[in-house]
């Protein structure tokens, strides 16, 4: 059966695993770049999402929605949690949750040793900030574009330590790796200990050269905190590539867990220095599991993310990639330089993937947002910060082309308006 025989026979229904290997199995030797423009192939993708018709939905960078069979997995987990109470917490709960730290750290690349399930990225960079033992007068280096509950542990342990903090303002449209690259270095002192830096820019979807950044830090003996929130199962990576000492992220947006997973990453040489938050004499000072004491906790959402890491395996992270960057160029290149529209995201293609900012001159950030979704039906978020000024637009993998001519349609009409 050919792929579009198979697409026919598919309409209406919804997409299940078994069905998925066919469809995978007939793209045969295609390449990702040209899987991402297939929109028959990803039309049936969209099959496996069940999605709420009195919107589109182009914020998927806050939470992205399972794909039901990842979802059907999470309602079975709690089902057997619910039947098993007890028996299962005593019994096989830490064995599962080691088996699935093994399985997500082969997604991340790394060894098990040196990541732990945490419940959020918040939580992940929290936990190394309040975890260092800071002195009076130390220094540590992030930027304006930064998640607010980032730089609010900083602010606390500013107040509570006498930490100094450099706030760095980095240019939306960079002219070069190295000019990123040198703002940073800039803001170094003998007294910096660490620089915190995002992998992709939640607000814009700028993606940093953090490689760079990383290994300009060490040279003056400056650790380096990653918040990866956006960038995991979004960009294909394996974490110990960015050489950085620290990676956090969270699980339930672009790899799809329920709400309540995330990951941190410690490098194994750091480990010994970092204090928990939550006190645990069962692990040594060098054993990453002394991070990761939660009490009693919602383990069957831990449970599904090895159903969300089948699901993404299955597409494959090249795929994926090349359909989100796919995506986010096919709309910004139609309304990036036309009058009354500024893109807040770099052009280039190596710069940005799914997320991209945009406003429309004379319009609030609230009101467009605003609008989009009163006038033309389409969901987003406003950003309205100190240099960007927009709409968050992060489309997903069911997201379609005729979706995204709806967005060009309104962004045009706003801006002759």
């Amino acid at each position: 059966m050919t792929k579009r025989a198979f697409i026919k026979t598919m309409t209406g229904a919804p997409l299940l695993s078994a069905n998925m290997d066919t469809l995978l199995a007939g793209l045969g030797n295609a390449s990702a770049t040209e899987t991402a423009r297939d929109e028959a192939f990803w039309a049936t993708i969209r099959q496996a999402y069940r999605i709420k018709p009195d919107y589109i939905n182009l914020e998927n960078g806050y939470y992205c929605i399972q794909p039901e069979p990842v979802l059907n997995a999470f309602v079975q987990h709690v089902r057997d949690m619910n039947l098993e109470g007890s028996y299962y917490l005593r019994t096989r709960q830490y064995d599962d949750k080691a088996a699935l730290r093994d399985r997500l750290a082969r997604l991340a690349g790394c060894p098990p040793n040196e990541l732990i399930i945490t419940r959020n990225t918040t939580e992940s960079i929290d936990t190394v900030v309040a975890g260092m033992t800071w002195k009076t007068g130390d220094e540590a280096i992030m930027a304006t574009h930064d998640y607010g509950a980032m730089l609010d542990m900083f602010q606390l342990q500013a107040r509570r330590y006498g930490i100094v903090n450099k706030v760095l303002s980095i240019p939306l449209h960079p002219t070069s790796d190295e000019a990123i690259v040198d703002l940073y270095e800039q803001a170094i002192t003998p007294r910096t200990r660490l620089l915190m830096v995002c992998h992709m820019v939640n607000i814009t979807g700028q993606i940093l050269p953090v490689r760079k950044i990383a290994d300009m830090a060490h040279r003056h003996g400056v650790d380096v905190l990653v918040d990866g929130a956006h960038a995991f199962a979004q960009l294909d990576f394996a974490i110990p590539d960015l050489g950085c000492d620290y990676y956090a992220t969270s699980l339930h947006k672009w790899l799809s867990v329920p709400i309540g997973a995330g990951l941190l990453y410690v490098k194994k040489a750091k480990i010994a220095s970092l204090w928990p938050l939550f006190a645990d004499s069962s692990f040594a000072d060098d054993d990453i599991r002394k991070l990761n004491h939660t009490g009693t906790h919602p383990v069957h959402t831990d449970l599904t993310i090895a159903d969300a890491i089948d699901f993404h395996e299955k597409i494959g992270i090249k795929r994926k990639e090349a359909r989100l960057r796919y995506l986010q160029e096919y709309w910004t290149k139609q309304v990036r330089n036309l009058p009354g529209i500024h893109l807040n995201t770099p052009a280039e293609s190596a710069r940005a993937c799914a997320i991209a900012n945009v406003g429309v001159a004379g319009m609030t950030p609230a009101a467009l947002a605003k609008t989009l979704l009163d006038r033309f039906k389409i969901w987003t978020v406003a950003i309205d910060g100190v240099t960007v000024k927009g709409v968050r637009i992060t489309p997903n993998l069911y997201t379609s082309t005729t979706e995204l001519d709806v967005l060009v349609s309104a962004l045009k009409t706003l801006a002759k308006g």
